[in-house]
C-alpha cells in the first residue's frame, strides 16, 4: 500500500508539509526547535518513501539540469567549506526541504497544490490575526518567543531589541507607524504570505473552486493583513505581480499568435522601462514607502557581505543556507539593533558568499529557466488533440505569479535559499519541466 494512497492521507500530508514550510518560525517559537526538527525529519522521511514508491514515474535525469547542478554544487561545497560542521547542518536542512518539495511536485496536481496552499494560508492568516488581537486586548504588551533562537541576541542590552519580539503589540497602531508580525513573528514574512494568499484566493475565485462570497472575504482578509504588515518589500512585490497580471491578461486576450508575440515584446519593453524608472527614482519611491534610501540598513549589510565574498569569489565559503551565528565568519558579522543577522538580506549576495560566482550563475539559470517555462505555460494557448485552440485557465497564472513574487523578494531578502521559498521554486521548476510526472488524484 502506498503511503498517501488514501485521499485523507494525501490531504494531511500536503497540508502538514506546507504548514511546516510556511510556518517554520511559528513552530520554532511555540513548540521549540526539538519538536520542529523532529516533525520536519519525519515529513522528509515520508517524502523519501513517497519518492521511492513513485520511482517508476520520475528520474533524476528528468529533473531540471540547473536544479541538479545546484544541489550537487551545494553538496560538494562541503569539501572546501570554511565551516564544515555548519555546512553539513545547512545541507541537511536544504535536503529536507528539497525532498519534501520533490514529493509534493510529483504527487499533486496544480489544482491540488493551489487548494492546499490556499488552505494553509487561510490557517496562518487567521491564526496571525487572532494572535495579534489576543496580544493587543488581553496581554497588552510585546512578547518574546517561548523558545528563543540561539545565539542571535547580543548580551548586555538594556531594552529587548524589537527584532527579537514575537509580537510588538502594535495591532491598534497599524494606521500609524505600527505593524503586525503575526504568528510567524516577522512582518515581512507575514506580508509575503498575505501576498501569496491574495494570488491563491484570486485564482481559486477565477477557477470557480470556491464560491464568490467566500473568496471575497478571504481576499479582503489577506489584503488587510498585507496592509497591517506595512512591508515595503512586499508592496513592491505586489506591484510587480499586479503589472504581470495585467500584462498576461492583455497578451492572452489577443486572438492570433502574431498579436500575442507583439504584445509580449511590448510588455517586456514596458517592464524594462519601469525597472529603469524605478532605479532612477528609488529615493522618492523609498520615501513614499516610508523607508530610507539604504533599505533600512541593508546597504551596510550588503557592503559587509561583498567584502567577505570577495575573499573567495569563485566557489565561495561553502553552503550554509541560513547563517549560523555561532561559527566564523558569521559570529558577530552583522549586528543591527542588538541582534545578530542570519542572512545577507539579498539572496544573490548570499549565493555569491556561499557558492561564489559559479553558484550565482547556476542558481540564476535555475530561476530564469523556471520563470521562462512558467511564463510560457501562462501565455501559450492550450490546444486540443486536434490542434484547436482551447480557453485559457486561470490556474496557469499561479506558477508565473509566484515566481515573480519570489524573484522580487530575493533582492531584499535571502528567503529564496531555504524553507518555503526554496520549496516553491523547486515545485514550480519540476512541474513546469515535467508535467508528464503529474499524478492524478486516486
Amino acid at each position: 500500500m502506498r503511503l498517501i494512497e488514501h485521499p485523507r492521507a494525501r490531504t494531511w500530508f500536503l497540508v502538514l508539509s506546507l504548514l511546516i514550510l510556511f510556518g517554520g518560525d511559528a513552530w520554532r517559537y511555540s513548540v521549540g526547535w526539538g519538536a520542529f526538527v523532529a516533525l520536519a525529519v519525519a515529513l522528509a522521511a515520508a517524502s523519501a518513501v513517497i519518492l521511492v514508491q513513485a520511482r517508476h514515474r520520475w528520474s533524476i535525469g528528468g529533473l531540471p539540469y540547473p536544479f541538479v547542478v545546484f544541489m550537487a554544487l551545494a553538496t560538494v561545497s562541503l569539501a572546501w567549506s570554511q565551516y564544515p560542521a555548519a555546512s553539513a547542518l545547512g545541507l541537511f536542512s536544504t535536503w529536507l526541504t528539497v525532498l519534501g518539495a520533490l514529493a509534493l511536485a510529483i504527487s499533486f496536481t496544480w489544482q491540488e497544490l493551489l487548494n492546499g496552499l490556499a488552505r494553509v494560508l487561510r490557517i496562518l492568516i487567521a491564526v496571525s490575526l487572532l494572535f495579534e488581537l489576543v496580544i493587543a486586548t488581553i496581554v497588552r504588551s510585546p512578547i518574546l518567543p517561548w523558545t528563543a533562537q540561539p545565539e542571535v541576541a547580543v548580551p548586555g542590552y538594556d531594552t529587548v531589541p524589537t527584532m527579537l519580539l514575537w509580537s510588538r503589540n502594535e495591532l491598534f497602531e497599524t494606521f500609524g507607524d505600527g505593524r503586525i508580525q503575526g504568528i510567524v513573528g516577522n512582518a515581512n514574512h507575514l506580508g509575503f504570505l498575505a501576498l501569496l494568499a491574495v494570488i491563491a484566493f484570486s485564482i481559486q475565485w477565477a477557477t470557480g473552486s470556491i464560491n464568490k462570497r467566500w473568496s471575497i472575504t478571504w481576499i479582503a482578509l489577506a489584503a488587510l493583513t498585507l496592509f497591517f504588515t506595512r512591508s515595503a518589500t512586499v508592496t513592491v512585490a505586489l506591484a510587480a505581480v499586479a503589472v504581470t497580471v495585467v500584462g498576461l491578461l492583455v497578451i492572452r486576450s489577443r486572438r492570433t499568435d502574431a498579436a500575442r508575440r507583439w504584445s509580449v515584446v511590448g510588455f517586456i519593453a514596458l517592464v524594462a522601462a519601469g525597472i529603469g524608472a524605478g532605479l532612477a527614482l528609488r529615493g522618492t519611491i523609498f520615501e513614499l514607502l516610508g523607508r530610507s534610501s539604504d533599505l533600512t540598513g541593508r546597504a551596510e549589510i550588503w557592503q559587509t557581505v561583498i567584502g567577505l565574498a570577495q575573499q573567495r569569489p569563485t566557489f565561495g565559503w561553502g553552503w550554509i543556507s541560513v547563517w549560523m551565528p555561532w561559527v566564523e565568519p558569521f559570529e558577530g558579522l552583522v549586528v543591527r539593533n542588538g541582534v545578530v543577522q542570519v542572512q545577507a538580506h539579498d539572496a544573490w549576495l548570499d549565493l555569491w558568499l556561499q557558492l561564489g560566482i559559479v553558484g550565482v550563475v547556476v542558481f540564476g539559470a535555475l530561476v530564469l529557466s523556471t520563470l521562462l517555462r512558467a511564463w510560457l505555460a501562462a501565455v501559450d494557448r492550450p490546444r486540443s488533440a486536434r490542434g484547436l485552440g482551447q480557453p485559457y485557465s486561470a490556474l496557469t497564472l499561479l506558477p508565473v505569479l509566484v515566481m515573480v513574487a519570489l524573484i522580487v523578494q530575493s533582492i531584499p531578502e535571502s528567503r529564496l535559499l531555504g524553507e518555503y521559498a526554496l520549496a516553491l521554486l523547486v515545485i514550480i521548476a519540476v512541474k513546469t519541466k515535467r508535467p508528464d510526472w503529474m499524478v492524478r488524484t486516486p
